[in-house]
């Protein structure tokens, strides 16, 4: 599985880029590998604030429908509405071209509670 370093990974797999008060996020490559193909996804409206630990969309694919977390609290900033048009890059480009969302965060001290790569990797393979 493919865990970049620079990243922090929530345990519910999604994976969060910061860049200063704001935190890009998406789903981990062993996540979108244990959905398989992905046919949908309900992506949050910006504007939205979330709370870390809450549902803030879902991903639906041929096997299974999954709720996304949100790893940080704060307000949805700007959407990957490409998304919604091409479900699939979640599969093909979880890293990049398949980010979800990015959330102005209201406390940067929850990625504190986030895990490192090592730390992430560590879990999936447990």
């Amino acid at each position: 599985m493919n865990v970049p370093e620079g990243l922090r990974y929530s345990s519910d797999h999604e994976w969060v880029q910061v860049d200063g008060d704001s935190a890009r996020i998406g789903i981990t490559d062993y996540a979108q590998d244990a959905l398989g193909d992905v046919v949908y996804i309900d992506l949050p409206s910006t504007g939205t604030s979330v709370d870390a630990g809450s549902t803030f969309g879902e991903v639906e694919s041929t096997k299974s429908v999954s709720d996304l977390f949100a790893p940080v609290s704060g307000e949805v900033v700007a959407v990957n509405d490409e998304l919604a048009d091409a479900p699939e890059r979640l599969n093909t480009d979880p890293y990049g071209d398949g980010w979800i969302c990015t959330i102005k965060m209201s406390d940067a001290m929850q990625l504190d509670g986030l895990l490192d790569a090592a730390g992430y990797t560590a879990l999936i393979d447990g």
